[in-house]
């Protein structure tokens, strides 16, 4: 489930905003989307303006809460069933 064009709209925005979403780790759209982070990067590559996707880029980069690897072990966020319905 990698390629981008198998997303309907709402699948696809969905993604975009939980990759916007500071809190929201790569890990997360992975568990939820089958999405790895390259994957999410290419879709969001794709979906958003050039200008758009460098700015999200810088944002996200290296950032902590992106990244499970990298986040403080006790920050640990509950997911909602009903919030991230596919």
């Amino acid at each position: 489930m990698s390629g981008s064009n198998q997303w309907s709209g709402a699948d696809a925005s969905r993604i975009i905003e939980m990759a916007w979403e500071d809190r929201t780790p790569f890990e997360a759209i992975e568990a939820l989307y089958g999405l790895s982070e390259p994957a999410v990067i290419q879709l969001m590559r794709k979906q958003l303006k050039p200008g758009s996707f460098r700015l999200w880029r810088a944002r996200v980069s290296g950032r902590k809460t992106k990244h499970g690897a990298l986040r403080d072990p006790g920050v640990i966020r509950g997911y909602c069933p009903t919030q991230y319905k596919r």
